[in-house]
């Protein structure tokens, strides 16, 4: 098995070369391939995640290669407090009849957002015509569905949407309060700033100082409040003055929010990379794992949840 994970690491190119050797070399990217699989069957046996009709709304944009790390986030967010939550699945495009069964067993009353309604939203909202470069960038990057996708759904006006690769430890009393009087926009600090482009060209673009080290792990905003006319304009100027990025999501959410009233969520209690900080979860709230904490995620951190 070993052998043949060498082989097909080989091919790999250049830049998945070096997050090989950012991870220790590949026996570690071993062990982290390995502990991740165990995860992925641990959450096919874990309790079931009840979603109820009446419990503040959550946001999830999942599919087949990250519903067992959303298993773990809502489960994790459940246990760590007394509220009660609706748990809402987008579809990132790869949801077939398997994955809904399996979904509808584990999480109870869960709302499903599957491909068509998706789309029948977006030619309502987001007619092609209209705006042809975010949906050629649906094509291409996912990451974009996160806005595209989820924020024309005619539901909640705010919505908080949580990436899946994060797992509470404590009451998130914050994001609670925010949820109960929901105002302006929440999200949580960043361990290095990075939206992918020029903060100078990000604030010509739509008029407003952009905030220090904004991270969309957790971010919830009014869905009424985003200008769809911009987000077309200013993620084409982005991309054709300096380049596609990863990072073109979060570089457009917070443009969104530049100018509106923002809940900061703590960063020694909701944090980002949280190994690379030595943070503990008995301080903590929520980590968020990215990065090179991946690997403690994957190797212990599901394990210390259980």
């Amino acid at each position: 098995m070993f052998q043949k994970l060498v082989n097909h690491l080989y091919r790999y190119p250049k830049s998945n070369w070096k997050t090989i050797q950012r991870f220790g070399g590949y026996l570690s990217y071993w062990r982290m391939l390995a502990s991740k699989k165990q995860m992925q069957k641990a959450s096919e046996n874990l309790p079931p995640i009840i979603s109820n009709h009446n419990g503040f709304p959550i946001y999830f944009l999942t599919g087949k290669k990250y519903l067992y790390q959303t298993l773990f986030c809502a489960l994790s967010l459940t246990k760590s407090c007394k509220e009660t939550f609706r748990f809402i699945l987008i579809d990132d495009g790869s949801f077939d009849q398997d994955l809904i069964n399996q979904v509808k067993q584990q999480m109870p009353n869960v709302k499903l957002i599957l491909k068509n309604e998706i789309e029948n939203n977006l030619e309502l909202k987001l007619p092609t015509s209209a705006y042809p470069f975010l949906h050629q960038k649906r094509k291409i990057y996912p990451h974009i569905k996160k806005l595209t996708d989820i924020h024309t759904i005619d539901d909640n006006p705010f919505k908080l949407v949580l990436d899946s690769d994060m797992l509470f430890w404590n009451e998130p009393t914050e994001l609670i309060d925010w949820l109960k009087n929901p105002n302006g926009c929440i999200y949580m600090l960043d361990s290095e700033e990075s939206y992918g482009y020029d903060k100078a060209l990000m604030e010509t673009l739509c008029g407003f100082t952009i905030p220090n080290l904004m991270n969309v792990g957790t971010f919830g905003v009014n869905s009424n409040s985003i200008n769809w006319n911009n987000i077309e304009n200013w993620a084409k100027s982005l991309e054709e003055k300096q380049g596609a990025s990863y990072f073109l999501e979060q570089a457009l959410s917070v443009m969104v929010v530049a100018n509106q009233k923002k809940t900061i969520l703590n960063k020694e209690e909701y944090i980002v990379n949280p190994h690379e900080r030595g943070s503990t979860f008995n301080r903590s709230k929520l980590h968020h794992y990215v990065d090179l904490s991946k690997r403690h995620y994957f190797e212990n951190d599901w394990k210390a949840f259980l």
